[in-house]
Protein backbone atom coordinates (compact mmCIF):
# COMPACT_ATOMS: atom_id res chain seq x y z
CA UNK A 1 0.00 0.00 0.00
CA UNK A 2 1.54 3.58 -0.55
CA UNK A 3 2.31 5.64 2.64
CA UNK A 4 -0.22 8.12 3.13
CA UNK A 5 -2.52 9.86 6.19
CA UNK A 6 -4.51 6.17 6.48
CA UNK A 7 -1.14 4.27 6.89
CA UNK A 8 -1.70 3.97 10.84
CA UNK A 9 -5.67 3.66 10.57
CA UNK A 10 -7.27 3.37 13.90
CA UNK A 11 -10.13 1.24 12.12
CA UNK A 12 -9.28 -0.17 9.50
CA UNK A 13 -10.81 2.06 6.57
CA UNK A 14 -11.83 4.39 8.93
CA UNK A 15 -9.76 8.45 9.41
CA UNK A 16 -10.72 8.24 12.73
CA UNK A 17 -12.33 6.56 15.74
CA UNK A 18 -16.28 6.11 15.31
CA UNK A 19 -18.19 8.90 17.65
CA UNK A 20 -20.28 7.80 20.33
CA UNK A 21 -23.43 5.66 19.34
CA UNK A 22 -21.93 4.66 15.45
CA UNK A 23 -21.42 1.30 14.62
CA UNK A 24 -19.59 -0.92 11.97
CA UNK A 25 -22.37 -2.85 10.15
CA UNK A 26 -20.60 -3.72 7.23
CA UNK A 27 -16.95 -3.80 5.14
CA UNK A 28 -15.44 -4.66 1.95
CA UNK A 29 -14.00 -4.00 -1.15
CA UNK A 30 -13.83 -4.72 -4.94
CA UNK A 31 -12.66 -7.83 -6.37
CA UNK A 32 -9.69 -7.55 -8.88
CA UNK A 33 -10.99 -9.68 -11.46
CA UNK A 34 -14.29 -8.64 -11.50
CA UNK A 35 -13.41 -4.51 -11.43
CA UNK A 36 -11.11 -5.43 -14.07
CA UNK A 37 -13.67 -6.87 -16.36
CA UNK A 38 -16.89 -4.16 -14.78
CA UNK A 39 -15.24 -1.28 -14.24
CA UNK A 40 -11.66 -1.33 -16.64
CA UNK A 41 -13.57 -3.63 -19.52
CA UNK A 42 -10.59 -5.86 -20.12
CA UNK A 43 -12.78 -7.61 -21.86
CA UNK A 44 -13.69 -5.72 -24.91
CA UNK A 45 -10.22 -4.20 -24.73
CA UNK A 46 -8.90 -7.93 -25.72
CA UNK A 47 -11.09 -8.18 -28.40
CA UNK A 48 -10.14 -5.02 -30.01
CA UNK A 49 -6.72 -6.81 -30.14
CA UNK A 50 -7.86 -9.34 -30.89
CA UNK A 51 -9.75 -8.15 -33.73
CA UNK A 52 -6.43 -5.89 -34.84
CA UNK A 53 -4.60 -9.26 -34.52
CA UNK A 54 -7.22 -11.04 -37.06
CA UNK A 55 -6.60 -8.04 -39.66
CA UNK A 56 -3.17 -8.02 -39.17
CA UNK A 57 -3.44 -11.75 -40.24
CA UNK A 58 -5.58 -11.45 -43.02
CA UNK A 59 -3.48 -8.62 -44.45
CA UNK A 60 -0.39 -11.06 -44.03
CA UNK A 61 1.57 -8.37 -41.82
CA UNK A 62 3.38 -10.50 -39.26
CA UNK A 63 5.03 -7.51 -37.60
CA UNK A 64 1.26 -6.08 -37.07
CA UNK A 65 -0.06 -9.37 -35.56
CA UNK A 66 3.28 -9.37 -33.35
CA UNK A 67 2.10 -5.85 -32.59
CA UNK A 68 -1.26 -6.80 -31.45
CA UNK A 69 -0.41 -9.69 -29.02
CA UNK A 70 2.17 -7.32 -27.41
CA UNK A 71 0.10 -4.50 -27.05
CA UNK A 72 -2.97 -6.46 -25.82
CA UNK A 73 -0.56 -7.96 -23.49
CA UNK A 74 0.96 -4.63 -22.03
CA UNK A 75 -2.43 -2.87 -22.22
CA UNK A 76 -4.29 -5.87 -20.29
CA UNK A 77 -1.55 -6.62 -17.65
CA UNK A 78 -1.33 -2.65 -16.94
CA UNK A 79 -5.32 -2.67 -16.40
CA UNK A 80 -5.07 -5.81 -14.34
CA UNK A 81 -2.19 -4.64 -11.89
CA UNK A 82 -4.72 -1.04 -11.46
CA UNK A 83 -7.44 -3.52 -10.53
CA UNK A 84 -5.52 -5.49 -8.20
CA UNK A 85 -3.73 -2.19 -6.58
CA UNK A 86 -7.29 -0.85 -6.06
CA UNK A 87 -8.63 -3.76 -4.56
CA UNK A 88 -5.82 -3.46 -2.00
CA UNK A 89 -6.30 -0.04 -0.77
CA UNK A 90 -10.24 0.56 -1.12
CA UNK A 91 -12.29 -0.16 1.76
CA UNK A 92 -15.98 0.35 1.66
CA UNK A 93 -17.83 0.71 5.34
CA UNK A 94 -21.41 1.18 6.14
CA UNK A 95 -22.15 2.22 9.51
CA UNK A 96 -25.37 2.93 11.13
CA UNK A 97 -24.95 6.58 10.03
CA UNK A 98 -22.80 6.96 7.00
CA UNK A 99 -21.21 5.31 4.20
CA UNK A 100 -17.54 5.43 3.51
CA UNK A 101 -15.02 4.99 0.48
CA UNK A 102 -11.56 4.95 1.37
CA UNK A 103 -10.12 5.16 -1.92
CA UNK A 104 -6.86 6.18 -3.98
CA UNK A 105 -3.91 4.36 -5.02
CA UNK A 106 -1.66 6.87 -5.23
CA UNK A 107 -3.22 9.39 -2.96
CA UNK A 108 -5.60 8.09 -0.43
CA UNK A 109 -8.41 9.84 0.47
CA UNK A 110 -11.69 9.03 2.65
CA UNK A 111 -15.06 9.92 1.55
CA UNK A 112 -18.37 10.28 3.98
CA UNK A 113 -21.57 10.25 2.64
CA UNK A 114 -24.07 10.44 5.63
CA UNK A 115 -26.84 7.85 5.16
CA UNK A 116 -29.39 10.62 5.50
CA UNK A 117 -28.07 12.38 2.14
CA UNK A 118 -28.72 8.75 0.25
CA UNK A 119 -32.11 9.47 -2.03
CA UNK A 120 -31.79 6.08 -3.86
CA UNK A 121 -29.57 3.04 -4.42
CA UNK A 122 -29.45 0.83 -7.59
CA UNK A 123 -28.06 -2.86 -7.24
CA UNK A 124 -26.51 -3.79 -10.21
CA UNK A 125 -25.58 -7.62 -10.42
CA UNK A 126 -22.73 -9.02 -11.90
CA UNK A 127 -21.58 -12.66 -12.11
CA UNK A 128 -20.66 -15.18 -9.63
CA UNK A 129 -23.00 -13.13 -7.43
CA UNK A 130 -20.88 -9.88 -7.52
CA UNK A 131 -22.47 -6.35 -8.09
CA UNK A 132 -22.42 -2.96 -7.66
CA UNK A 133 -23.86 -1.06 -5.57
CA UNK A 134 -24.56 3.03 -7.00
CA UNK A 135 -25.72 5.75 -4.72
CA UNK A 136 -27.83 8.76 -5.72
CA UNK A 137 -27.66 11.52 -3.07
CA UNK A 138 -30.36 13.28 -2.57
CA UNK A 139 -28.90 16.68 -2.57
CA UNK A 140 -26.00 18.67 -4.13
CA UNK A 141 -22.71 17.46 -2.87
CA UNK A 142 -18.79 18.30 -3.66
CA UNK A 143 -17.83 15.26 -4.37
CA UNK A 144 -15.80 15.58 -8.02
CA UNK A 145 -15.69 13.00 -10.41
CA UNK A 146 -12.45 12.71 -10.60
CA UNK A 147 -12.29 12.61 -7.15
CA UNK A 148 -14.29 9.46 -7.23
CA UNK A 149 -13.14 7.67 -9.91
CA UNK A 150 -13.35 4.46 -10.81
CA UNK A 151 -15.57 4.70 -7.81
CA UNK A 152 -18.61 6.72 -9.63
CA UNK A 153 -21.46 5.47 -11.94
CA UNK A 154 -20.12 5.71 -15.67
CA UNK A 155 -20.88 9.29 -17.69
CA UNK A 156 -22.40 10.80 -14.57
CA UNK A 157 -20.00 13.85 -14.50
CA UNK A 158 -22.26 16.58 -13.75
CA UNK A 159 -23.63 14.87 -10.46
CA UNK A 160 -21.27 12.04 -9.69
CA UNK A 161 -22.85 9.02 -8.19
CA UNK A 162 -20.55 6.98 -6.22
CA UNK A 163 -20.29 3.39 -6.55
CA UNK A 164 -19.69 0.41 -4.18
CA UNK A 165 -17.76 -1.42 -7.18
CA UNK A 166 -17.59 -5.48 -7.19
CA UNK A 167 -18.77 -6.37 -4.07
CA UNK A 168 -18.80 -10.10 -3.55
CA UNK A 169 -22.21 -11.35 -1.93
CA UNK A 170 -23.47 -7.90 -3.21
CA UNK A 171 -27.26 -9.03 -2.75
CA UNK A 172 -26.28 -9.15 1.30
CA UNK A 173 -24.32 -6.06 1.10
CA UNK A 174 -27.57 -4.35 -0.80
CA UNK A 175 -29.56 -5.61 2.35
CA UNK A 176 -27.45 -4.13 5.23
CA UNK A 177 -27.85 -0.84 3.23
CA UNK A 178 -31.21 -0.86 3.28
CA UNK A 179 -31.81 -1.89 6.80
CA UNK A 180 -29.37 0.90 7.45
CA UNK A 181 -31.12 3.61 5.66
CA UNK A 182 -34.71 2.56 6.69
CA UNK A 183 -33.43 2.46 10.31
CA UNK A 184 -32.62 6.00 10.14
CA UNK A 185 -35.63 7.33 7.67
CA UNK A 186 -38.00 8.23 10.41
CA UNK A 187 -35.11 10.29 12.28
CA UNK A 188 -32.82 11.82 9.98
CA UNK A 189 -35.03 12.43 6.74
CA UNK A 190 -38.88 13.61 5.87
CA UNK A 191 -38.95 12.65 1.93
CA UNK A 192 -38.54 8.56 0.82
CA UNK A 193 -36.52 5.41 2.25
CA UNK A 194 -33.12 6.28 0.92
CA UNK A 195 -33.51 2.78 -0.89
CA UNK A 196 -36.12 2.54 -3.03
CA UNK A 197 -37.54 -1.33 -3.82
CA UNK A 198 -37.83 -1.19 -7.76
CA UNK A 199 -33.90 -0.35 -7.34
CA UNK A 200 -32.82 -3.62 -5.61
CA UNK A 201 -33.77 -7.12 -6.55
CA UNK A 202 -36.76 -8.30 -4.38
CA UNK A 203 -34.03 -10.74 -2.58
CA UNK A 204 -32.43 -7.49 -1.71
CA UNK A 205 -34.74 -5.65 -0.28
CA UNK A 206 -35.00 -5.87 4.10
CA UNK A 207 -38.53 -6.56 4.99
Amino acid sequence: MTPSEYEHEPIRGLPGDLPPGERILWQGGPEWRTFARSALHTRWVGLYFAAMAVLALLSGSMGGLLAAAASAAAVTGLLSLFAVLVARTTVYTITNRRVVLRVGVALQKCINLPLAVIGSAELRPLTGGHGDIVLVPNAVHRLGYAMLWPHARPLKIGRPQPMLRALPDAVNVAEVLARACGAIAPIAREDAPAIRPAALPAQGVAA
